[in-house]
């Protein structure tokens, strides 16, 4: 008679699929000087840790940085070819790259690039402040903000993809990095440019927390002395625009503030007699929120700002695809701030909501997205916003060509909070 017990299965091993940076390295039997605790979180691309590998004799001091040496006396000079570094992805010839960086459209995916280029951002701003004495105090760099990164063409997940960067320019205690992204051109994009991003970190002191001074610049070719110029006048309309953050506003922004506030106080007031070609803001909205996890921080143990990008570039999409019940583009990340640390273990909450449309050329709609991520403490009571994202998105072609005439839709503020945010955007995309 046959048993009605089945028999019992062998347990399936499971293994890493990560390797140590450190492995084959010269430093191999220092490896319990490193334990897998320490790394920063291994699921990040694999551009990430080719640049872990890369400058291993840098990071490892970050890692475990050595607080009680003193911090560095004597500022270095350098020019920006001592900072550039470029990456390579061989999409053409590598088909499991090629596969974790395709979306639906056989295009990279943008927020995966966004990660990848916060981490060559950061790397190239570490091996800036390297003093290479090895007995000073390694600075702590966090990203302070990301200025407008603009989508030239799309980016094909079948050739092979640069990316280009160097310090550009610095202040007292802030760098700011620009990368070039580049892939062949083609009959229909003759630039081989295809995205460009300006990325400004700040240095702190790793024992006090306060700012510290960076190593300084010297631009040795005219490209060079153009594109630091050209940082510097950024820099000092960073500096304007925060001056004039709590600015009254003029007489045209007054005139456009109290259009758009009339135009909501019609949905709220006298909702059957509203515009249907627009919707309040407070209806475009979305949200998801999430606990950080270790796999997620960085070299310094907070959350890695290319994550935080990824997440919210996720949610904008999504925004901008339930808003206008077709397919988007992205087109540019209009500004980033990182205004708050995000760290292991905190419950963050990313909030989204279409900002405001432009729909002067009906076959060229944009779509502008705000997404603010705030660390939430229940135990507290408290919500602090940690950081500000804005996106552009226009439609995709074919999505347009199948709309069945649908229009994008104007949004308009509920309230006088509303309106300054939407008021305040349009002057600052406008610059």
């Amino acid at each position: 008679m046959e048993s009605n017990s089945s028999p019992s299965s062998s347990p399936i091993p499971i293994f890493s699929t990560f390797t140590s940076p450190f492995e084959g390295s010269s430093e191999k039997s220092d490896l319990t000087k490193k334990p897998l605790s320490l790394w920063p979180g291994m699921y990040h691309s694999p551009v990430t840790l080719a640049l872990w590998e890369t400058r291993s004799n840098i990071f490892e001091r970050l890692l475990d940085p050595p607080l009680d040496a003193p911090p560095q006396t004597e500022l270095l000079t350098k020019t920006p070819s001592r900072s550039r570094m470029t990456i390579m992805y061989n999409f053409s010839t590598d088909h499991i790259l090629r596969e974790q960086y395709r979306d639906p459209w056989n295009e990279v995916r943008i927020g995966k690039l966004l990660e990848d280029l916060d981490a060559l951002a950061g790397t190239i701003s570490v091996k800036h402040c390297s003093d290479d004495d090895s007995t000073t105090r390694p600075l702590y760099l966090v990203t302070a903000s990301v200025d407008k990164m603009v989508l030239k063409k799309p980016i094909s997940v079948d050739v092979d993809l640069n990316i280009v960067g160097a310090v550009t320019w610095v202040g007292r205690s802030s760098i700011e990095i620009q990368l070039d992204v580049t892939q062949p051109a083609t009959a229909d994009a003759t630039d081989s440019v295809a995205l460009t991003a300006n990325f400004i970190f700040v240095a702190r002191d790793y024992k006090t927390g306060k700012a510290a001074p960076v190593n300084r610049l010297i631009p040795a070719t005219e490209r060079e002395k153009l594109l630091y110029e050209a940082a510097e006048a950024r820099n000092q309309l960073r500096k304007r625009k925060f001056k004039n953050e709590k600015k009254e506003l003029d007489n045209g922004e007054v005139n456009k503030f109290e259009a758009l506030l009339a135009e909501g106080r019609i949905f709220c007031d006298m909702p059957a007699l509203a515009d249907r070609d627009s919707i309040l803001l407070r209806d475009t909205g979305l949200e998801n929120s999430l606990i950080c996890q270790p796999q997620q921080r960085n070299i310094h143990g907070r959350i890695f700002g290319g994550f935080l990008m990824h997440r919210a570039f996720e949610l904008a999409f999504s925004t901008a695809y339930t808003f206008a019940g077709m397919m988007p583009s992205f087109l540019e990340v209009d500004h980033v701030d990182f205004l708050r640390p995000v760290d292991v273990g905190n419950f963050l909450r990313f909030k989204s909501c279409a900002l405001y449309t432009e729909c002067e050329n009906p076959d060229h709609p944009l779509i502008h997205v705000e997404v603010v991520a705030h660390v939430t403490r229940p135990e507290f009571r408290s919500s602090e916003v940690s950081n500000r994202f804005y996106f552009t998105f226009t439609v995709r072609p074919e999505a347009k060509a199948m709309n069945n005439g649908r229009r994008i839709r104007k949004v308009v503020p509920a309230t006088e909070e509303e309106a300054h945010r939407i008021v305040e955007r349009m002057d600052a995309d406008s610059l």
